[in-house]
């Protein structure tokens, strides 16, 4: 039973790595496969190295990224972290922002 007990702290420190460190990074990584999964012609999007472009062709593992007029590059669509919204979909800008009186 002391040799329990001994073991006791190191199982409750593995237990909240778990639960602090890997469980939500395997939650980011689940979410972003089926965001990439998703992905569509035409959707805007930013990859990991921060280049904007929208989505001309899909391929099976690529991606045809128009960054420019008439530029297209392609890239792995593991590159893709996220989906950017259009000015359509933008939401509105807080006008409690441009009422605030300065010091």
């Amino acid at each position: 039973m002391p040799e329990l007990v001994s073991l006791l702290p190191i199982i409750l420190i593995a237990l909240l790595f778990w639960f602090l460190i890997i469980r939500p990074a395997s939650k980011r990584q689940k979410d972003l496969a089926r965001m990439q999964a998703a992905l569509g012609a035409g959707e805007r999007v930013m990859l990991t190295s921060g280049v904007y472009g929208v989505i001309t062709e899909l391929r099976e593992d690529r991606v045809l990224l128009e960054v420019a007029d008439g530029v297209v590059i392609e890239v792995a669509r593991g590159a893709i972290a996220n989906t950017v919204p259009t000015a359509d979909e933008s939401p509105a800008s807080d006008s409690s922002n441009e009422n605030r009186e300065t010091p």
